[in-house]
């Protein structure tokens, strides 16, 4: 029997009757479904999602950000995650709420493709010892903290210095992440059956320096040249750590990929048109 973890946003309205709709469901179709233990308070009666490994597939009940803990809790394990958007943008999200049964049945049938999305490890060192290490799938982001002012970086690219300026920060982003925090600052939309590791200065204070994108062998390393401690390392803008002069930012290729599930019908352009307004002549599809 198809085991399927559920994760979700308890901040939905809509998350209690979906959760209903799928303990409904999941025993017409061979599946069992085991929620994490948030969740499995509000669904009495069905299994707490222990272990991660058992899974068959994790599906992400909110928006962007719940599907994105949802990679970071696989912690590397090529589980396929099913997105179901209750959230405003939903962009990596396979489908919205209104289609939660629809999608369910063809994700049982197999009627889906599961694409390999690249991720980042981001390793912060101190005297060549790490201290901390995280995996993202969007991005990886070395930013100025509570104080409004540029700080000066230092960029390595397999160990040679390829910049040293001012800015308020720099975006480590994968094809995925092309579209969040680095479109924001600048930076190109990349397909992410193209991989690549997108670096983008936060407001550089120099027109000369612009976005960079690498091949996905590259190793960065990024210190930051002030005498302070009032810098951030967050990871796809949800954890992270403060970081000091005295301390490194690797990020490299992780070794694993995340699995995420659409529909053959949804391509990454098409997504592009609904979700981002490039429709062209008003076309919405």
């Amino acid at each position: 029997m198809m085991r399927l973890g559920v994760v979700g946003h308890r901040g939905y309205d809509d998350l209690l009757p979906l959760l209903g709709t799928l303990q409904r469901l999941a025993p017409t179709l061979g599946a069992t479904l085991v929620p994490e233990p948030e969740l499995a308070a509000l669904v009495p009666g069905v299994p707490v999602l222990q272990d991660l490994g058992s899974l068959d597939a994790l599906i992400s009940l909110g928006g962007d950000g719940t599907l994105l803990r949802a990679a970071r809790m696989l912690a590397g394990r090529e589980i396929p995650i099913l997105g179901i958007n209750l959230g405003r943008l939903g962009f990596l999200t396979a489908c919205g709420r209104e289609d939660v049964e629809t999608a369910l049945r063809r994700f049982v049938a197999g009627d889906y493709v599961s694409d390999a999305r690249m991720a980042l490890e981001a390793v912060v060192s101190n005297g060549g010892e790490p201290e901390a290490s995280w995996h993202a799938l969007n991005d990886v982001v070395l930013k100025q903290g509570g104080k409004a002012r540029v700080m000066r970086l230092h960029i390595e690219v397999n160990g040679e210095a390829i910049a040293q300026y001012a800015a308020d920060g720099v975006v480590v982003a994968t094809p995925t992440g092309s579209t969040a925090y680095s479109l924001s600052a600048g930076g190109p939309v990349v397909d992410p059956a193209l991989e690549s590791i997108l670096l983008c200065p936060i407001s550089a204070h120099s027109l000369s320096i612009r976005p960079l994108v690498l091949p996905p062998s590259a190793e960065i390393v990024m210190r930051v040249e002030d005498d302070d401690s009032d810098q951030l390392v967050t990871i796809d803008g949800q954890i992270g750590t403060t970081f000091g002069s005295q301390q490194r930012l690797t990020v490299r290729r992780a070794g694993r990929v995340v699995l995420l599930v659409r529909f053959p019908e949804m391509t990454f352009f098409s997504r592009m048109r609904r979700k981002l307004g490039w429709s062209a002549g008003g076309d919405p599809r």
